[in-house]
């Protein structure tokens, strides 16, 4: 088994429960692992073999653009398409922050991370 890794996809989107959230967004960092039995592309050099990082990557991109109220539903969506799209992949992490998140006080970032095995 192997491991890939996207770290620090940026993107600015729309989620959340405040009006202000919906209308004009807030920037987010999502960070992106999944398992697959990577042992035959190690050997063959083939990409028709191995995870594709940038079809994930466009996942990411594609489901952070589809407005939720929590960060736990888009992080879901996430997983699930993932699963769906790409059979090789047997395990998802996936962690959405929202930098800069309007809660009254100084903080960098909130997260949540989920993570699901097929």
């Amino acid at each position: 088994m192997g491991k890939i890794k996207l770290k620090n996809i940026r993107i600015h989107s729309n989620h959340g429960c405040l009006k202000e959230e919906m209308l004009i967004g807030s920037d987010y960092r999502v960070d992106l692992e999944i398992t697959a039995d990577l042992s035959q592309p190690s050997l063959s050099d083939k990409l028709l073999e191995t995870v594709d990082y940038v079809h994930l990557n466009n996942i990411v991109k594609e489901e952070m653009a589809i407005r939720s109220n929590l960060l736990e539903h888009v992080a879901k969506r996430i997983i699930d398409r993932i699963f769906l799209e790409i059979d090789e992949v047997t395990q998802v992490m996936v962690e959405v922050s929202k930098i800069n998140p309007p809660i009254g006080g100084d903080v960098e970032s909130v997260s949540v991370k989920l993570r699901f095995n097929r």
